[in-house]
């Protein structure tokens, strides 16, 4: 039973010397495009699912933010981002390293039509 003990509190003592990495793919979403954004989907760049809405029932209005969370492998840092907009409208940026942004800004140029994503 003691060497049990000592066994788990030995795993226990090495899974904390290291940091946790779970997480490290959220991102904080910033809408300034002057539209509502009603979805917002993440996926891992090589998939060919969007999987579900990360937003649920919640919409955001433009100059708010949100802090997007979501479950992914640890070892998976590109991931592609599709908004859609209260027009049906959408914006695709594909392959973003989330493990090394912290926020991403999305803005839309009303004189060129072009939306944009600024990271962060």
């Amino acid at each position: 039973m003691m060497r049990k003990l000592l066994a788990a509190a030995g795993v226990m003592l090495a899974l904390a010397a290291f940091p946790a990495v779970a997480g490290d793919q959220d991102f904080t979403l910033k809408n300034q495009t002057g539209y509502t954004i009603e979805q917002v989907y993440v996926a891992a760049s090589k998939s060919n699912d969007w999987e579900e809405d990360v937003m649920g029932d919640d919409v955001l209005k433009t100059g708010a933010s949100v802090d997007i969370t979501f479950d992914a492998a640890e070892n998976v840092c590109r991931f592609d981002i599709r908004v859609v907009y209260d027009d049906k409208e959408e914006a695709i940026w594909s392959n973003l390293d989330l493990c090394a942004i912290s926020a991403v800004t999305v803005r839309y140029n009303r004189s060129t039509g072009a939306t944009s994503a600024v990271t962060e």
